[in-house]
């Protein structure tokens, strides 16, 4: 019995020391990888479980555990989602309604001018 206890363990501390060098490092979490590849062969059961609780990230099916909502470095408060922009008309088409203000505009002042020149007061 006490065989398949330690081979057992050894067993999980291999997965965990496979599982944390294939890891990329952005799912690796609160330690550098050589860190805890040292907590799992110093302490292989207890580092092994600790790996694969808090140490790893999971994608999507794992286990997933509550977090805070992260802070943002720039303004240092709890940021919001952004919100959809509110004019969803593309660049040329802005520029296409500014050239006919622009115009509208001129227009408007041509005409002011020729009723003062004819002399029909504005």
């Amino acid at each position: 019995m006490p065989y398949i206890i330690s081979l057992l363990t050894v067993a999980l501390m291999i997965f965990a020391l496979i599982n944390i060098i294939t890891c990329r490092d952005d799912q690796i979490k609160y330690l550098p990888k050589m860190v805890w590849i040292i907590i799992v062969i110093l302490l292989p059961f207890i580092g092994s479980v600790l790996w694969f609780v808090i140490g790893r990230e999971y994608d999507g099916g794992g286990i997933s555990l509550p977090r805070m909502p992260q802070r943002t470095a720039q303004t240092q408060t709890w940021s919001a989602p952004p919100s959809a922009p509110t004019d969803i008309r593309t660049t040329e088409q802005q520029l296409a309604d500014l050239e006919r203000e622009i115009e509208e505009a001129r227009l408007q002042e041509e005409i002011a001018r020729r009723k003062r020149e004819r002399g029909e007061g504005v």
